[in-house]
């Protein structure tokens, strides 16, 4: 095991027994996840090219942006999962509290552990109950768990989405068996139940009714105090009704990478954005 991996597994381990960081409990604020020059790659197409950005500690950031700019492929990037598909890379370099998440050694698993999934369809597992749909990622991580300590965390993962009172009664019956909204903050609960320090959301209302959206912003909302969130919305209501700060993605054509165009305050990018092509595509005039 390198030595960032176990810096990463360390940070792990103290996150299961205390509320606050690693850096936080070392006396010092968290750091956040930065990005610096970043080119993500699908073989030798550049899809992404050149971001930079501080995403802030325990606050919504969200990407916005015209289809095809590469918004999602940037996200996936930030919990290596983007390398998942073959022949995918990153040039560059993204840090979780000072840690490089592509430094040599790093377990792409530590990093997904730390770092959650929320995808733009609800995904429960058919064939697993509510509760197993909250402990499957606890199962997958091979972590034994007592009756109790199992139905503590189904409990609470719940809760924190918002959901325990709705299916408290019927928690052995299928995941897949609740309303659309629900299996979202289903796969929310299961994202959590880890213990993540960071939540990745994927266009997470797009399949949903506007009652259920309002559940999940709301949901956001309260999540953002203990996690720091990173949302991709085409919305551009809901970035700015739930995100602290902004990025705007933008493509100059087909076949070329998308890139960062500018990134701040959400109330300042709505309102009173830096670059012509920001206004334009938040007021509607493109995109």
């Amino acid at each position: 095991m390198s030595f960032e991996t176990a810096k990463m597994v360390d940070q792990e381990d103290k996150m299961t027994t205390t509320d606050t960081s690693p850096a936080e409990s070392a006396g010092t604020a968290p750091e956040g996840m930065r990005v610096h020059n970043l080119d993500i790659f699908y073989g030798n197409f550049l899809a992404v090219r050149n971001v930079s950005m501080d995403i802030e500690p325990r606050a919504i950031t969200a990407l916005i942006g015209p289809s095809g700019c590469g918004k999602s492929t940037f996200l996936r990037s930030l919990n290596r999962m983007h390398e998942e598909i073959q022949g995918a890379r990153v040039e560059g370099t993204v840090t979780l509290d000072g840690v490089d998440l592509y430094g040599p050694g790093v377990d792409p698993v530590v990093v997904r552990r730390q770092i959650g999934m929320v995808f733009q369809r609800p995904n429960p597992f058919p064939t697993m109950s509510i509760a197993e749909n909250v402990l499957a990622g606890m199962r997958l991580n091979s972590k034994k768990l007592s009756k109790s300590k199992a139905n503590e965390i189904v409990e609470s993962s719940l809760r924190g989405a918002n959901l325990w009172e709705e299916v408290k009664n019927r928690l052995d019956q299928p995941g897949s068996g609740l309303s659309g909204g629900q299996q979202q903050r289903l796969c929310i609960a299961r994202a959590i139940a880890v213990q993540p320090r960071v939540l990745l959301m994927d266009e997470p209302c797009s399949a949903l009714d506007p009652i259920s959206t309002m559940a999940i912003e709301s949901l956001m909302l309260e999540l953002k105090s203990s996690y720091t969130i990173v949302i991709v919305t085409h919305n551009m209501q809901q970035a700015a009704r739930v995100s602290d700060r902004t990025a705007f993605f933008n493509i100059d054509g087909t076949g070329q990478p998308g890139y960062v165009v500018e990134m701040d305050a959400t109330e300042k990018i709505f309102s009173n954005p830096t670059q012509q092509a920001t206004s334009d595509y938040v007021t509607g005039r493109f995109g």
